[in-house]
């Protein structure tokens, strides 16, 4: 299993979307960045994701799984991007705030503190812990 980081701008609501869809989960984001891209391609059913609000939020408010693996967007009309499908798993009891990451030197090789523009990264297992205590997730 994979550790993954999503984000989404709060106003998008995709967080109460995928709550809403309960099990079934439903699609994640429509994604225009090629690095982002080749991330969702190595996403993998199970792989678990926090989901973070960008903009004015700038936290992780949750934790989502990867329900079903990429696949064309039908929105795209060059077919280079794809979406994959997600679940809630569980909402943070405490939401982890951007500052906190970059202020934990533990962290400070995320792409989240290096590239905080993209959308989708990768979160290696230590971080993945160090995360989700902060957040009580367990």
């Amino acid at each position: 299993m994979a550790y993954w980081l999503i984000k989404s701008e709060p106003s998008k609501k995709m967080w109460g979307i995928i709550e809403k869809k309960g099990k079934k989960g439903c699609f994640w984001k429509r994604v225009r960045n090629f690095q982002a891209r080749n991330y969702m391609k190595q996403m993998k059913k199970g792989d678990k994701c926090f989901f973070y609000h960008s903009v004015d939020e700038r936290q992780i408010v949750g934790v989502v799984e990867v329900t079903r693996e990429h696949y064309p967007d039908n929105t795209d009309d060059s077919g280079r991007f794809f979406l994959v499908n997600v679940k809630t798993i569980k909402k943070l009891k405490k939401p982890v705030q951007l500052l906190e990451i970059k202020s934990n030197p533990k962290l400070s090789k995320l792409a989240l503190v290096r590239q905080s523009r993209l959308s989708v990264m990768p979160i290696d297992p230590n971080s993945w812990k160090i995360i989700c205590e902060a957040g009580g997730y367990n």
